[in-house]
């Protein structure tokens, strides 16, 4: 029970985390060089240039619409796990626009701010959260065109908000400012995605495979499997244990083999992605 209280709190901590990550890269980078990146975060930006809406308040509204059609389409459960980092968003937005702009440069703005969104966003997402805003939209857009990728649908509509900006603004420099930023911020949060995603496999030949095997198997939460080998030069059978683990835990398990048997031959490999008990898939 300890392990899940801790676990949920971990979980809303990355949520919140995120979150503000996002309202930063808005509220100091993009609102106050006329970024337009797409989304409601771009659309927000739109009406507080154009009739001087705070971009707290559009969020809230745009977000309320979305949430109301999302109930009525598609159910109070994708509504339920998405209010939440919808709520966060509007309120953080809004308390980050009376932060001074970060740069006045309309490029580092783009580059910086859509470093900063994508992080938070795909941190938002790696926890089963969202921001609300075009993921719903995406959604209900998918409703009536079911066949159509929502990843495709995401950005038709953000390519939409950006000509709208350059409808508003008339400069053509700020719409390509936005181009870039929107491909930069897609890029932080696949780039994030795929490294929460990356796992290590240990390989490990030892003349004592058995006793360490046993001492993994109790002294850690990773399970061991122990596949049966032969070297070629001494054709010696031998015993290798395969093992998966996170990134953080290798120091641990180096250092236990070596004590065990310091004569042990140990392989690490990168694993792009480990499906299974004690290992998750962030999406």
């Amino acid at each position: 029970m300890k392990h899940e209280s801790i676990s949920i709190i971990k979980r809303y901590a990355l949520i919140i985390i995120g979150v503000i990550l996002t309202a930063l890269g808005i509220s100091i980078f993009y609102t106050p060089n006329k970024i337009v990146n797409g989304g409601v975060s771009g659309l927000s930006t739109v009406l507080y240039h154009a009739i001087g809406i705070q971009p707290g308040v559009s969020f809230a509204v745009i977000n309320i619409v979305l949430l109301l059609l999302a109930l009525k389409f598609l159910g109070f459960q994708f509504v339920k796990d998405t209010i939440l980092g919808a709520a966060l968003i509007s309120l953080f937005v809004q308390l980050f626009t009376y932060l001074p702009p970060m740069t006045s440069d309309p490029m580092l703005a783009a580059i910086f701010g859509a470093v900063m969104y994508g992080f938070g966003i795909g941190l938002t997402l790696t926890q089963g959260a969202s921001t609300g805003g075009t993921d719903i939209l995406g959604r209900l857009v998918q409703c009536i065109f079911p066949y159509v990728k929502i990843g495709s649908l995401l950005m038709i509509v953000d390519i939409i908000v950006i000509v709208i900006s350059l409808v508003v603004f008339r400069t053509v420099d700020l719409a390509l400012y936005g181009i870039v930023s929107l491909f930069l911020s897609s890029f932080s949060i696949n780039w994030l995605i795929s490294k929460l995603n990356v796992s290590k496999l240990a390989f490990v030949v030892s003349d004592k495979g058995i006793e360490i095997s046993k001492f993994l198997v109790s002294h850690s939460s990773r399970g061991v499997t122990i596949l049966d080998s032969m070297g070629a030069y001494t054709m010696k059978g031998n015993k290798v244990l395969m093992c998966a683990l996170k990134e953080s835990e290798i120091t641990y398990f180096q250092k236990s083999i070596l004590e065990l048997d310091d004569n042990a031959f140990i392989i690490f490999s990168e694993s792009q992605q480990i499906i299974g008990n004690g290992f998750r898939v962030y999406k």
